[in-house]
């Protein structure tokens, strides 16, 4: 089979549009920055004048209520009884923990007919944003007041905590089931304070099945036309036991959207570089996003080897799950190097840095403050080329599904024995002790396949190096792998207790992970300081920005509550035009023209088409909102605040968002509420819920919302 990265490379890299060089006139955009608003400064004018309604403070505040943040995700209450909708995939562990003997949610779905069917989450909890404070005057403060780069760092943090528990403390947040984060904004430019409601009695009311939630699997992912169901409701219970009373929610939309209705989504988008300077972008290209995607690639290739070999033990170790999660990073990764391998974002992203540039050499102070910033910035770039041979051997190393057991523990093993050796504390040794005991074995032709991939990784160093002759003497990876199979005392979990106590100075595998730990130091010691050199020029370049645009560039995503907006477009792909939704009779066209393979395959229940479905109903639909990840499960509403859909995806061409907004074809995609509550009613019978959402009302079980229906 062809290399994904091979294969994929060629396509994202090399394509015709990446080749054309820009026009001269091209300039950046007025959102090149993106959309992200914060709620700390909301756009209300930009809103008002842009959309033609009140998008004022009280307009803001329901927003703000009724949307929520769970753990990596986003949600949204959707009743006033602590009712919460989300992707299903936001919560696939949780469905997966509370399958009882007998059952198995992930596959056949869950729906609780009552309220006391509602299964609690383990160590789960849903955040809601109560308010907001900007304390960047007392943490630059103390920043400003230190000298060098390691006191401005310490002085950073200590202010950010001191902050924090100040306003823990003023707002008796223990007591009260609060939670204060203090979170970096503009690069540490400023800095918010942001209060949030936690809830921890989290229960579980309804979930698709996987297959529909995740329909297409890794094939469908970053792409679109979709046809995924992805929803899941939680409920919220407090102290007391019952569900609980919240004022904000969101109303559940009956007529849905069309194509140049206004959406805007709020969640919680994870960190983006839009904000980085040409010469950081530049790195990231040539350095580290080749190594992560070719990495991820070859991993995900053993992992497929294995599988096509012994499906049934890949199904039970969850092999196909750990593939699609790496899936998902490569096809970002893939996706970013596009975006920074075509001119025309680069021709946009040179020419803000220039008018950057220019803003601050026309204003005095500025310029003798921050005058040289940005070169500054660049002449630390060399220190991560130099790098580039560690990050093309050691990226990720011990870590699991990256590589082998054997591997795994001989790092720890190594560890362990530089511990003993340096004096450290009984228990910290027997602690990694511990730890190489856990590492289980994987099936031999598994363990054999990561193995290989790690030496072909360490293949790459330079003829002559020492991990290198350690790691492969004259043999290629794979024989390598083999050798070292058969003479490492830590090949196999049933050998390695006794190998411990024997010492493993002398194993092979040791060895080779004694050498990489050393030159993981080395790498360590070379960029540590250029690191704590670049943030701290970087929040500086945050302050000139921010003097100079204030709110009208939004910050770079940061996991904190924000409000996007966009409007439901198509665009143009493969020499058509994509449509701005598609409904259930593309899901079932899509199961039946791709042979009903296992990525298109549907659940029991669907299967024939339940006569009472309409298949017509939009089931997934585009916008041009900004979101990234972290805004799984945000909702969609629109200017009357009504509940249309719910973000889960993002295009391939969206992939360029780490670094700069583009709407002429990026898209984010989201389930239409029409899809959902089709599917509640006529598929999975989940009448309470239906009428809950529609109603605003709670209903204990089905009896009594059938009772309330036929009045």
């Amino acid at each position: 089979m062809r290399s994904l990265t091979a294969s994929a490379l060629a396509l994202f890299i090399a394509s015709p549009a990446a080749a054309q060089a820009p026009p001269d006139t091209l300039r950046a955009g007025r959102f090149d920055y993106g959309k992200m608003w914060t709620f700390e400064d909301p756009p209300s004018a930009y809103f008002t004048d842009t959309y033609g309604f009140a998008a004022d403070a009280a307009w803001f505040e329901r927003v703000r209520g009724a949307a929520l943040r769970i753990p990596g995700c986003s949600a949204a209450f959707v009743s006033p009884r602590g009712l919460v909708v989300t992707n299903h995939h936001c919560i696939r562990d949780a469905v997966f923990e509370l399958s009882r003997a007998g059952e198995n949610l992930l596959e056949d779905g869950f729906y609780a007919a009552t309220l006391q069917d509602e299964r609690r989450v383990p160590d789960f909890y849903v955040d809601q944003l109560v308010a907001v404070e900007d304390v960047s005057a007392e943490v630059l403060a103390a920043v400003d007041a230190a000298t060098g780069d390691a006191a401005k760092r310490q002085a950073r943090a200590q202010a950010a905590v001191a902050a924090r528990d100040r306003i823990a403390r003023e707002r008796n947040a223990q007591a009260e089931g609060l939670f204060v984060q203090v979170i970096p904004l503009y690069n540490g430019a400023r800095y918010s304070a942001y209060t949030f409601r936690r809830y921890t009695d989290v229960r579980l009311v309804a979930a698709a099945e996987e297959k529909l939630g995740f329909f297409g699997g890794d094939p469908d992912n970053f792409t679109y036309p979709r046809y995924a169901l992805d929803f899941g409701f939680l409920r919220i219970y407090g102290p007391d036991g019952e569900p609980i009373a919240n004022e904000h929610y969101f109303g559940w939309s009956e007529a849905g959207v069309e194509e140049g209705d206004v959406v805007f989504v709020i969640g919680n988008p994870g960190p983006t570089n839009r904000l980085a300077t040409m010469a950081q972008l530049e790195v990231r290209r040539d350095v580290l996003l080749p190594a992560q995607a070719r990495i991820f690639d070859e991993r995900i290739q053993a992992i497929w080897d294995f599988y096509r070999e012994d499906p049934a033990t890949g199904d039970a170790l969850g092999l196909r799950n750990d593939a699609f999660s790496l899936s998902n990073s490569w096809k970002q990764y893939v996706g970013q190097m596009q975006a920074l391998g075509d001119p025309v974002i680069l021709t946009r992203k040179r020419d803000a840095e220039r008018q950057l540039r220019d803003s601050i050499a026309t204003r005095p102070a500025l310029a003798a403050a921050y005058g040289d910033v940005i070169d500054r910035i660049a002449a630390l770039q060399p220190s991560y080329r130099q790098a580039q041979p560690y990050y093309d051997a050691f990226l990720l190393w011990g870590v699991a599904p990256f590589d082998a057991a054997l591997l795994r523990r001989a790092a720890l093993a190594a560890q362990m024995s530089a511990a003993r050796a340096g004096g450290a504390p009984a228990d910290s040794v027997a602690a990694l002790r511990r730890r190489v005991l856990a590492v289980e074995d994987l099936p031999a032709a598994l363990e054999r396949r990561l193995l290989a991939a790690r030496l072909r990784d360490l293949a790459t160093l330079p003829a002559g190096d020492e991990v290198r002759a350690l790691a492969l003497g004259s043999d290629d990876p794979d024989a390598a792998a083999a050798r070292l199979l058969a003479q490492s005392a830590l090949a196999s979990a049933s050998g390695v207790s006794a190998a411990l106590d024997r010492g493993l100075d002398a194993d092979p595998a040791v060895r080779i992970a004694s050498a990489a730990a050393q030159r993981i130091q080395q790498y360590v010691m070379l960029l540590q300081p250029v690191g704590a050199q670049e943030a701290e020029l970087a929040s500086m370049l945050g302050r000139a920005r921010f003097e100079i645009y204030g709110t009208a560039v939004p910050p770079d995503g940061s996991s904190s509550p924000r409000i996007t907006d966009g409007v439901v477009q198509s665009f143009e792909y493969n020499g058509t035009l994509a449509p701005p939704y598609t409904t259930f009779f593309g899901m079932y066209d899509r199961y039946y023209g791709h042979g009903r393979k296992m990525d298109w395959s549907l659940p029991n229940r669907w299967l024939p088409p339940p006569a009472a479905l309409d298949l017509d109903t939009p089931l997934n639909f585009i916008s041009t909102a900004d979101t990234y990840g972290g805004n799984s499960g945000s909702p969609a509403v629109t200017p009357d605040l009504a509940l249309v859909g719910l973000n889960f995806d993002r295009n391939i061409d969206g992939m360029s968002r780490n670094f700069i907004y583009l709407s002429e074809s990026g898209r984010n995609i989201m389930v239409d509420v029409r899809a959902i509550r089709e599917a509640l009613d006529d598929v999975y019978d989940a009448d309470r819920i239906v009428l809950e959402v529609l109603t605003h009302r709670m209903y204990a079980s089905e009896d009594e919302a059938d009772r309330a229906a036929t009045r």
